[in-house]
């Protein structure tokens, strides 16, 4: 049996972040599990490969719109190699998670590729990919094992022409038409790689407005500029049934209670995604972690992120918190450092989130909507990104930003962001409500022209 001081169970951001925090910040001898390739759903069938597919899709919807327009004549007809895309999109998930690895060696992290499965609060059994079964003791173990998506209880939802995020990653040859069902952040994300690449889209969301965790404004921007690229959105819409076969598949649902059907090649679930915890408790678990609190599939962790186990800790998509890859790196390394009695560092009630549509959407702290809720009083700042030089030159669609502050003291509660590199910019914005910043203060700074950062500098005045 080999003796640790922390053992981690999933190598995503949040696992292997910690894992490095643990190794390098608290000289901790770390062991990592991994039951398929470092760096996690994230860095190998989630945020990574899909952004870089978006860049590709968005590159060539680019030149196929505006060619002429540019200077680049003819380049709108040259079309795209779906194979190619994939093969660019599994060279730079290769690079990124031989990064990963090196990081492991240089820290001194022992990486046990298998199946972990807690025995008691302090005992790891792994069941490695070789076959070979290795015992692990520690003083901390941490759950980091994320999450899967989901695939609703809909008549049909087994068939082969019905796939979930995961699988479309892979697809390897051009789309006619495609039917998503699911209008959240990974359904549009989605919609806007395949509409980009010249697919029929269509999307079909139960909530009344795409988007649904975003500012109303976001998201009705969002769904006019996506209905003007050939996106079809129906909102208010369930889905009864899915039939057919790969390559002619029709989704059957219900909107403004008319029954309705729409035909796509393949049909996408992209609905959310659960918890996973499979294989993390046997039979030959303890009592004590077999009755570890759980509640509707998610594990329960108090504010150090301790499960109800003392010593065995849990963080990232599996506790059903947040579902981002930067929230489970901040909570595996908060975890790290609450084990080892220390504060820390990053604020975890600040958290940008960030969707890769075209254009970019960002927002953090609290919205127009939830300040009409707390009945706060509030000014809000908004520039149209419409004036912006870089903007301009570059082609972008319409846009803005908008801050939201204090009305007494100025100091800025939120911002939400819907143009080009919004997603680097966001981060101002954290910076800002973490530091209590106020509307002045961020006024200070000098906006290097021509940038996409200026449009912050003319909303702050």
């Amino acid at each position: 049996m080999e003796n640790f001081d922390l053992i981690i169970i999933g190598a995503g951001p949040g696992g292997y972040e910690a894992a490095v925090d643990a190794a390098k910040q608290y000289n901790m001898k770390v062991a990592l599990v991994e039951n398929r390739e470092l760096g996690g759903t994230c860095l190998n069938r989630g945020c990574i490969p899909t952004k870089t597919m978006l860049y590709s899709a968005s590159l060539y919807h680019e030149i196929k719109t505006h060619g002429d327009e540019i200077g680049l004549t003819g380049a709108e007809d040259d079309g795209y190699d779906m194979a190619k895309i994939q093969y660019r999109k599994q060279a730079v998930v290769a690079q990124l998670r031989a990064g990963v690895e090196t990081l492991m060696k240089m820290n001194k992290i022992n990486v046990f590729y298998g199946t972990g499965t807690i025995m008691d609060k302090t005992h790891v059994r792994v069941a490695g990919v070789d076959g070979v079964v290795t015992d692990l003791e520690a003083k901390n173990i941490m759950i980091a094992t994320g999450s899967i998506p989901s695939v609703p209880p809909i008549k049909g939802a087994d068939l082969d022409g019905v796939v979930t995020s995961d699988h479309l990653l892979n697809q390897d040859k051009p789309l006619e038409s495609l039917v998503i069902i699911g209008g959240g952040v990974i359904g549009m994300e989605f919609a806007s790689v395949f509409s980009s690449l010249g697919t029929k889209v269509t999307v079909i969301e139960a909530l009344d407005r795409i988007i649904a965790n975003m500012d109303k404004e976001i998201c009705q921007s969002l769904k006019m500029l996506s209905k003007k690229k050939g996106i079809d959105i129906h909102t208010g819409s369930m889905v009864t049934e899915i039939k057919g076969s790969t390559g002619d598949m029709t989704v059957c649902y219900t909107e403004k209670e008319k029954p309705c059907e729409v035909s796509g090649q393949l049909v996408l679930l992209a609905i959310g995604r659960r918890a996973y915890t499979e294989g993390l408790f046997a039979d030959e678990s303890s009592d004590e972690v077999k009755n570890m609190s759980i509640e509707r599939g998610k594990i329960t962790v108090d504010g150090r992120y301790e499960t109800s186990v003392p010593g065995i800790y849990a963080i990232g998509d599996v506790t059903g918190g947040i579902q981002l890859a930067h929230v489970a790196t901040g909570e595996g390394r908060s975890a790290v450092a609450y084990m080892n009695n220390s504060h820390p560092s990053i604020d975890m009630t600040i958290v940008p989130s960030c969707i890769y549509t075209h254009p970019e959407i960002a927002s953090v702290g609290l919205s127009g909507d939830e300040v009409k809720k707390q009945g706060l009083k509030v000014i809000t700042h908004k520039y149209a990104m419409g004036s912006n030089g870089k903007s301009i030159l570059s082609l972008q669609e319409r846009g803005f930003i908008k801050i939201i502050a204090d009305e007494d003291t100025h100091k800025v509660l939120g911002a939400q962001m819907m143009c080009a590199r919004a997603t680097d910019m966001i981060s101002q914005f954290s910076q800002a409500i973490v530091s209590g910043l106020t509307l002045e203060e961020m006024s200070k700074t000098i906006y290097p022209h021509p940038s996409f950062s200026e449009g912050i500098g003319e909303a702050l005045k």
